[in-house]
């Protein structure tokens, strides 16, 4: 809210200042923090790392949810050096991927995010970069076949953070954690830890040459809220599940009227934890020869259309990791469309000439 107001008065003041608008612009402007919060109704706070603000309005007094329905406990952190980072984390992702579980890694910048895909396609793993400016329905497509098992690696920079609840994910690894920053705060990396929180066997892996406070006071949490799980869950007799969720769940909160459903999913019945691509297209012939022969024609032609996508997908991914998701759909539609005979010796083309 506060950045709403002073965003709006810089560009507002740089546009009076040069003469494109008039100073009286500024007058139409967004409410201050403090104009806000003088006006708020009785309020409750609901975040999963909340600021210095919000504690201090607490007082002290607050209520925690920590424990989980599932007995999942919050990952075991470890810390590396950041000599032969890359190539350690190579080893780790090969082991991860063998279990069929999937990696995120998060990097500081764009080239480096660019330059670790292209080793790691060039080392034979099957990995992918999310880019920062796709839009929110390449997003969805992008993690809806990283659950499918098209790749095994995501490669972001902010965009690993939050929102993501994959249970496949088996390991988050947290390149140059000991930069200071935006993207290596307490925060961001409590939240970044948590991407691996879905997973009984989640872990986190953070690559720095020394301790931050940032990461001193992540950690110090991380270590307190499973203490305090582990605790809950020898009390009571519970042993850690890793969260079953279906494919189809990663569009929750999504609009129909936002894209064509029918063409980001297939429809799947039972949840796929740690299911490989290879799997999921045999179950997928089957519905569609299962469909076929109860003369359901439409059902079987989207289940083969959606096998042929998954297929190109995977093609195009291990051809060019860093390619953008409409490169990727518009190969997968291209393998649709298949290929003409038209014109081949042996077919029949046109009208023939009378003689």
């Amino acid at each position: 809210i506060g950045a709403m107001y002073r965003g709006d008065y810089r560009r507002k003041f740089t546009l009076a200042e040069h003469g494109f608008r008039l100073p009286s612009c500024m007058d139409n402007r967004p409410l201050k923090f403090e104009e806000w919060d003088a006006m708020r109704p009785q309020s409750i706070f609901v975040s999963a790392t909340p600021g210095a603000w919000e504690l201090e309005r607490t007082g002290g007094v607050f209520v925690e949810q920590v424990i989980r329905p599932t007995g999942l406990l919050d990952p075991e952190v470890e810390i590396r050096p950041v000599e032969m980072q890359v190539d350690d984390l190579l080893d780790e992702v090969r082991k991860v991927a063998a279990k069929g579980m999937r990696t995120l890694v998060t990097t500081l910048t764009k080239r480096m995010a660019e330059n670790l895909t292209e080793y790691m396609h060039e080392q034979g793993v099957r990995v992918r970069y999310m880019h920062s400016d796709i839009d929110t329905i390449e997003r969805i497509e992008i993690l809806r076949d990283l659950r499918l098992g098209a790749f095994d690696v995501l490669v972001g920079i902010n965009l690993l953070r939050e929102g993501l609840d994959i249970p496949e994910c088996g390991l988050v690894a947290i390149l140059d954690a000991d930069k200071e920053g935006f993207l290596r705060s307490e925060t961001s990396l409590i939240q970044t830890i948590g991407r691996a929180a879905r997973n009984a066997e989640g872990r986190v892996i953070m690559y720095a040459d020394r301790i931050t406070g940032s990461m001193e006071r992540a950690l110090a949490e991380t270590n307190r809220r499973r203490a305090r799980q582990i605790a809950y869950n020898e009390e009571h007799g519970i042993t850690p599940e890793t969260v079953k969720k279906n494919v189809e769940d990663v569009l929750a909160g999504l609009y129909e009227a936002d894209t064509d459903m029918s063409r980001v999913t297939a429809t799947i019945e039972k949840p796929m934890v740690g299911a490989n691509l290879a799997a999921h297209l045999e179950a997928l012939r089957a519905d569609m020869r299962k469909a076929a022969e109860n003369l359901e024609f439409e059902e079987a032609a989207r289940l083969r259309d959606e096998i042929h996508r998954l297929e190109a997908v995977e093609l195009a991914v291990a051809d060019d990791p860093l390619a953008r998701q409409s490169a990727v759909e518009a190969a997968s539609e291209t393998r649709l469309k298949g290929r003409s005979t038209a014109g081949k010796p042996g077919q029949r083309a046109g009208r023939r000439r009378g003689r």
